[in-house]
């Protein structure tokens, strides 16, 4: 029974040693794992550092500049609407006040031409005899 443990021992103290081997570099592992984390932090903070941050203040200045731009853009389409609709309204007030004037200085012509029109139309008619009218023989002068 002598070899058998002897066996056993040494089969048992080569796990053991296989053991302690897996548990030094499982910590070597973890360790080189850290210090890659670490590099890999630092490599990402000075990138940040030195390309993102300068990049982002770029990008914030030109957004910050498109904003004032669309801002003033705003300001100033209102400011044009504004000189239109105000120009539309003396157009259409000047276009009220010269189709008054023209009406104003116009309505005694035509009256004219309507009156003229009438006699006219009047004077072309056939007439039918008509009834002797006193009123009218005593403005001719003739009597009966």
């Amino acid at each position: 029974m002598d070899g058998t443990l002897g066996t056993t021992n040494l089969l048992l103290g080569i796990m053991a040693a296989v053991s302690v081997l897996e548990g030094l570099l499982l910590i070597a592992a973890g360790i080189a794992g850290w210090m890659m984390y670490r590099r890999t932090m630092q490599l990402v903070n000075t990138l940040e550092e030195r390309h993102v941050a300068p990049a982002m203040t770029r990008v914030h200045l030109v957004l910050d500049d498109v904003t004032a731009v669309a801002k003033r853009m705003r300001a100033d389409t209102e400011q044009v609407e504004r000189a239109i609709r105000h120009t539309i309204d003396r157009v259409d007030g000047t276009a009220q006040r010269v189709k008054a004037d023209v009406r104003s200085k116009t309505s005694w012509l035509v009256g004219a031409v309507r009156g003229v029109t009438v006699a006219v139309q009047e004077m072309l008619r056939d007439r039918q005899p008509q009834a002797p009218n006193p009123t009218n023989d005593y403005v001719s002068g003739r009597t009966h």
